[in-house]
């Protein structure tokens, strides 16, 4: 008896509308999971046999490189702008994170038509030096140009959290290694790898998390990977059970790396052992050494946002007349409409369930909270075919009502932008829920009981309390949020309605029909929104530091 009181008295409208947003986020998985045994067809009998080996060593292969080499360039850029003084450090800060604003399938398009046959890299060798090279030398189009394509646009990721985690070390442990004799090399592998290995293990995390997710790279590129396989069951040969089998076994794969994350991270913790904590200061190097710390950090900016960014630039004056037209400003419109209504739904069904785990200490609110981060761990792809089987599912139920409305249409849902937007909150609800979380955290409770024992109501408490409190947290959260929806490609190819086009998939169907120049406008408008919300993202958090 003393239990169910105890449920009782838990139970509110935090509780049950946690309870219910958690369901609604678990539904995808689930429908996945209950027709994957189901008995396959030919179609699944010939991938296992010819090509599933493939699919797995590809997606292994790529996924392998692309976090050794990521976990490479971002712990070594987060090391030197932390440690080290050299010209335009404050630019190259937050620079480095730029990027993040270009998609890896936008950068892979610019980069092959940087460096094909007409692209600007062979014509220049050809019209300026009369050197007709080899154009084998210069094809990105395989598993090499992809590592290459994922690691210069995902680094950024370890590179933020690493970076974060190195300016709060303490300055007496890096210079109590450096007066035991420790040089730059020493110092960096013995001491700042091992320190920071929850840090960058966190960030590699999220790179192969990225690159299991996408398609547009792998796809254009031509490689046979789970998220294309996918793609070619559903549209190819119309098998959804095929496809609903595919994703079962990248979905698994998935968990299985976040397993290996949880082990790898260990026990092991670094914290200060007293309470007089002074920042690590950047220092001065020799000349030269300055020079090669600055060549290095600038080439892998140029790579990774200048470069391709120019390219692009240059295409869209070339194209622009062209492309401009009434329609495109519908995509324009489409694009930002979808990103602030799912950023709005996400942030809201964040706060709700952020709000109840704060309050509530049971297993329940622990339970949940691990939940709502579940759904950024699964690949779109996967998440488009558990939330398909899940609409179809509700508008078979949904049929007596329908002919009770007079409604000609055996599906409803199922055709509507809501299944799309329920898609968006479903995949990215993680990346609102975590600063709001954090935000939570850091005000605690003292503030809201005090509200309470005034005679305050839960829900005002909420609103002219805490929510003015965590106000930044929830502006990060949205515009986090805001940029991933806007530049999603999976999810939004495999589930938007009839004759509803983003920017994101005009860009990807015009480098798909190789009407790259084409493809600039839009993939200038994804980059600049994005960049402009990075740049907003990071005032706030420099804001928030101060």
């Amino acid at each position: 008896m003393t239990v169910f009181r105890s449920i009782r008295r838990r139970t509110n409208s935090w509780s049950i509308l946690s309870i219910l947003f958690t369901l609604l986020i678990l539904s995808p998985a689930l429908s996945i999971f209950v027709q994957i045994f189901e008995k396959p067809n030919e179609n699944w009998a010939h991938i296992q046999e010819f090509l599933l080996k493939n699919y797995i060593q590809n997606t292994l292969t790529i996924v392998l490189f692309t976090g050794i080499f990521s976990i490479l360039i971002g712990v070594s850029l987060a090391w030197l702008v932390t440690a080290y003084t050299f010209p335009l450090r404050r630019f190259f800060k937050w620079g480095l994170i730029l990027p993040l604003a270009i998609p890896p399938y936008i950068g892979g398009y610019t980069y092959h038509g940087i460096v094909n046959y007409t692209g600007i890299v062979q014509s220049t060798l050809r019209n300026e030096f009369g050197i007709h090279a080899n154009p084998v030398f210069f094809d990105i189009l395989n598993i090499p140009g992809a590592i290459f394509v994922f690691t210069i646009f995902l680094y950024p990721y370890v590179y933020i959290i690493t970076r974060a985690y190195l300016e709060q070390q303490s300055a007496s442990l890096i210079e109590n290694a450096r007066l035991l004799g420790s040089g730059p090399l020493e110092l960096f592998f013995r001491v700042i790898i091992p320190i920071s290995r929850t840090a960058i293990i966190g960030g590699a995390s999220l790179v192969i998390l990225e690159v299991l997710n996408d398609y547009g790279v792998v796809s254009y590129f031509g490689i046979q990977v789970f998220t294309t396989a996918i793609f070619q069951a559903w549209f190819g040969m119309g098998d959804v059970g095929t496809a609903i089998k595919l994703a079962g076994i990248l979905m698994s794969l998935v968990f299985l790396i976040l397993f290996f994350e949880k082990a790898l991270r260990g026990r092991k913790q670094y914290s200060y052992s007293n309470a007089k904590v002074r920042p690590l200061e950047p220092v001065s190097l020799s000349r030269k050494k300055t020079t090669v710390l600055f060549a290095y950090v600038t080439v892998i900016f140029m790579l990774g946002f200048a470069i391709p960014f120019v390219q692009l630039f240059q295409w869209m004056l070339l194209t622009y007349e062209k492309v401009m037209s009434p329609e495109f400003t519908q995509l324009i419109a489409n694009s930002v409409y979808v990103s602030m209504v799912s950023a709005f739904i996400i942030m809201a069904v964040a706060l709700v369930i952020g709000n109840f785990t704060r309050l509530s200490d049971g297993i329940l609110s622990k339970a949940i909270s691990r939940v709502t981060v579940l759904g950024y761990s699964i690949p779109g792809a996967v998440i488009a075919i558990g939330v398909l089987t899940f609409f179809l599912w509700l508008d078979r139920r949904l049929n007596v009502l329908y002919e009770w409305l007079n409604i000609d249409a055996p599906i409803i849902l199922s055709l509507s932008l809501i299944m799309l937007i329920f898609a968006y909150v479903s995949r990215f609800l993680a990346i609102g829920f975590n600063p709001v979380d954090a935000g939570f955290d850091k005000i605690g409770r003292s503030f809201t009981e005090a509200s309470r024992l005034l005679g305050k109501p839960l829900w005002r408490t909420f609103i002219q309390v805490d929510l003015p409190m965590i106000r930044s947290a929830v502006l990060g959260g949205y515009t986090l949020v805001f940029i991933e929806v806007m530049k999603e490609l999976p999810l939004t190819l495999l589930l938007q309605p009839f004759n509803f086009y983003t920017l994101s998939t005009k860009a990807f169907q015009y480098a798909n029909d190789e009407a790259v120049h084409e493809a600039a406008l839009a993939s200038i408008l994804i980059i600049f929104i994005s960049g402009l919300s990075i740049f907003m993202f990071h005032a706030v958090l420099e804001k928030e530091k101060r």
